[in-house]
């Protein structure tokens, strides 16, 4: 049997609800590292995370066995949660937009 390599690399991208520009400066980088460090406690691999005022990229490699809905609703309750015990109020819309890559 033939070794099988396999590489599906994803670029999502979710906004805050409303398209609110409320995604400050001061905490911005902070943010941006956080959810990086979740997409690797979920075993993903992350090539980068950035974004505005108002949405945020990231761009990951995702594994086979994964469900990039699952992974996104990760992402986006853990980086909420985080958001709200720093005492910033942000919502993000449930949908997001992504594109695979291979």
């Amino acid at each position: 049997m033939a070794n099988t390599f396999t590489q599906m690399n994803v670029h999502a991208v979710f906004a805050v609800k409303g398209r609110e520009n409320i995604i400050a400066r001061d905490f911005r980088d902070e943010l941006h590292k956080y959810i990086y460090g979740i997409l690797s406690k979920i075993k993903q691999y992350p090539l980068a995370v950035n974004g505005w005022n108002d949405h945020i990229h990231i761009f990951f490699e995702l594994m086979p066995v994964s469900n990039l809905s699952d992974i996104m609703q990760v992402v986006k309750a853990n980086s909420s949660k985080w958001i709200n015990t720093k005492k910033f109020e942000i919502d993000f819309d449930e949908r997001y937009l992504f594109e695979f890559y291979e």
